[in-house]
């Protein structure tokens, strides 16, 4: 690594080196700008490689509008960024690079060789190819404009600095802060008048301090495309999610309850501290009365094989397990002596199963930050900050998140390009 105790000259300064600043270097080397990349840890890429469970989710398929819809923390400001750089132009990216996609269940969109290191690895060779230099170990402190020479300096804890005409600050949030996303980029903004929004988890596990969780009965237990929906402490509805979740020995993971969590944050934001119900519809092709029918013709055909067993044939054996206890049924009858109520009492927890969220793994546990630098105070055609030109933002440090399911590397990406690009135009024309 270059010594950092001299100070090099750049047309832009790209402060992180995760999804949206190594876009953000590609796209400013790109537009003919020669491009400094300042990177905290020991290696680019980190938050990257552990992204859609080591698989990395590039992006989603479907339109703008469709991502949009599901970025709940301020979709529309993406509307420009996500028209000049879109969820298609990143697919046709990568393909150039010689990165095969595959199409997955909602449009999410995978490299086919399932590694996350194929997606990383291309973005790396980009990097080589536009000579974009990468400095390790650069741990910024403080950036700084100088009026007079119309530049940045970006002054380094070892004691470094870099100068140049833009800066590019992509350092992300402050979840999964192992991967160097521990809230610089506020700090930073902050120096230039910026607001930031208090962040908090979205994307996070659920945490329920109910028996059924406590016991750990239903612990590993995985419900494929439940329908999840989320009451406030006056019990109306506040949020209805679908898709896989697991049951786990402190609540409830997977997909569906990852994207229901920023709404149970929100919650208690409004209310205060205080367990929200969720229910769960455990199978929401199947109505009731197509369970009690089906249960029904089941013991029809077997009327001597016990209850429980018969329950087990229609839903998991640990749920029905859970459910013939919890609810005191006689599980050890034979199917002929089943009567309707009990099987209607079974069949409506099927449906409506009650959990109680008391918290979730907290913003360090999060995949995804909510809050940051406040989008009101940056461009939406530019991503360029509106207190200070030349200073521009990218990804997860702007209050801008989306749900699990290749969107919010969409946001980084698209973001991270479009800023990478109009850093590099106002180096080059002045503006």
């Amino acid at each position: 690594m270059k010594e950092l105790f001299e100070t090099p000259s750049a047309s832009v300064l790209v402060i992180g080196g995760g999804p949206a600043g190594l876009m953000a270097a590609i796209g400013a080397a790109r537009s003919g700008a020669k491009v400094t990349l300042l990177e905290k840890g020991k290696r680019l890429g980190r938050k990257l490689l552990i992204s859609g469970g080591g698989r990395c989710n590039v992006t989603n398929a479907r339109g703008i509008d469709h991502i949009v819809e599901n970025t709940p923390g301020n979709g529309r400001f993406l509307f420009s960024a996500l028209h000049q750089w879109s969820n298609e132009d990143i697919i046709r990216f990568f393909q150039e690079l010689g990165v095969k996609l595959k199409e997955e269940d909602r449009g999410r969109m995978f490299p086919v060789t399932n590694r996350a290191s194929t997606v990383l690895d291309a973005l790396l060779r980009e990097l080589d190819l536009y000579e974009v230099r990468v400095e390790f170990g650069a741990v910024v402190k403080k950036v700084i404009y100088q009026e007079k020479t119309d530049n940045f300096t970006v002054h380094i804890q070892s004691g470094g600095t870099f100068e140049g005409s833009s800066v590019v600050v992509a350092v992300g949030g402050c979840s999964v802060p192992e991967t160097g996303s521990t809230g610089d980029g506020y700090i930073f903004a902050q120096a230039f008048g910026h607001t930031i929004i208090e962040p908090y988890p979205t994307s996070v596990a659920l945490v329920s301090h109910d028996e059924v969780i406590q016991s750990k009965v239903l612990q590993g237990l995985s419900l494929r495309q439940a329908v999840l929906r989320l009451y406030d402490p006056r019990g109306r509805l506040t949020a209805t999610e679908d898709g896989d979740i697991l049951f786990t020995h402190f609540g409830l993971s997977g997909p569906a309850a990852l994207r229901i969590s920023q709404y149970a944050v929100k919650n208690w934001e409004k209310f205060g501290a205080q367990p929200l119900l969720l229910t769960i519809d455990t199978d929401p092709q199947k109505s009731i009365e197509d369970w009690i029918e089906q249960i029904f013709a089941i013991g029809k055909t077997m009327p001597k094989r016990a209850i429980r067993t018969i329950l087990r044939d229609v839903t998991a054996t640990s749920l029905a397990n859970y459910l013939v206890d919890a609810l005191q049924l006689p599980g050890d009858l034979a199917a002929a002596d089943m009567n309707k109520h009990d099987v209607a009492e079974f069949v409506n927890y099927l449906k409506v199963f009650p959990l109680h969220i008391a918290d979730t793994l907290g913003l360090s546990r999060a995949t995804v930050t909510g809050g940051g630098i406040s989008v009101k105070e940056i461009d939406p055609r530019t991503m360029q900050s509106r207190r200070q030109p030349g200073l521009f933002f990218a990804g997860e440090v702007m209050d801008v998140h989306a749900h699990t399911g290749g969107y919010n590397i969409t946001v980084a990406f698209s973001t991270g390009y479009v800023a990478g690009q109009h850093a590099a135009m106002r180096n080059e024309f002045g503006s």
